[in-house]
């Protein structure tokens, strides 16, 4: 009887923590592709395919550290900047590993809003994502390198 309400009590979890709230599978999979767009701009050097991907007032954040003062602060970047980053970062097709690690997870998907996790080769993004005039968007990203020192 143990081993029965133990299972039960796994299945209920595991339906709980795999459950997104979604409009559809649809939606899960363009949620998916933004972040994805999202790195592989940089992979690729295309500015337009970071362009499909972010909204025109993204902000992307990250904390750092003066090195003069040693006081940290939050440190912003946005989309403009963004997107010029995209068209040069790789150019020379030395950043990421010949098959970089591209990992996105689903945190929690609603019918306008998604928050989501990147796990990319050096660095982990999270991500919130809005469906604006039906089409999903970036619209905040937190990030830090895996090695937070690095920062």
């Amino acid at each position: 009887m143990k081993i029965l309400s133990r299972l039960s009590l796994t299945f209920i979890v595991v339906i709980s923590v795999g459950n997104t709230n979604a409009q559809s599978i649809q939606d899960s999979l363009d949620i998916k592709q933004v972040a994805l767009d999202y790195i592989e701009a940089q992979h690729n050097t295309n500015p337009k395919q970071f362009e499909r991907a972010a909204h025109p007032r993204m902000v992307k954040r990250t904390f750092a550290k003066n090195k003069a003062t040693g006081k940290e602060y939050l440190r912003e970047t946005f989309t403009d900047f963004m997107v010029i980053l995209s068209e040069f970062y790789n150019s020379k097709g030395d950043k990421f590993p010949e098959n970089p690690k591209k990992e996105v997870i689903l945190l929690d998907v609603s019918d306008r809003t998604a928050s989501i996790k990147l796990i990319a080769d050096d660095w982990i993004d999270y991500m919130h994502i809005a469906k604006i005039n039906g089409t999903w968007k970036i619209v905040n990203v937190l990030w830090q390198y895996n090695n937070s020192s690095l920062h």
